[in-house]
């Protein structure tokens, strides 16, 4: 399951989920970004877990947050704490 990320709905959708969720933070115009797509699609179509996206461009709010320096940058969350993070360009056995 994929699902688009606001300042709004952060909180609900991710911080209060009582599952692990990765965020996507990614910008339209990053080229890296679009290459990760596939990888992204594979998490979702899988159900291997619910992936957020986060737009930094409509959210700087949250890429502040949470020290977003770079897109692509996915962070996984998992009770409501950053659990673990990859930054930059990585190929799907990353």
């Amino acid at each position: 399951m994929e699902f688009e990320l606001t300042a709004e709905n952060f909180s609900d959708e991710v911080l209060g989920s009582g599952e692990k969720v990765m965020v996507d933070f990614f910008a339209p115009w990053c080229g890296p970004c679009m290459m990760m797509m596939p990888t992204i699609e594979y998490l979702y179509d899988d159900d291997v877990m619910p992936v957020g996206r986060v737009n930094v461009d409509d959210a700087r709010e949250l890429a502040e947050k949470y020290d977003v320096m770079t897109v692509p940058t996915l962070i996984v969350f998992k009770n409501g704490k950053a659990a673990a993070r990859l930054s930059g360009y990585h190929s799907e056995e990353d």
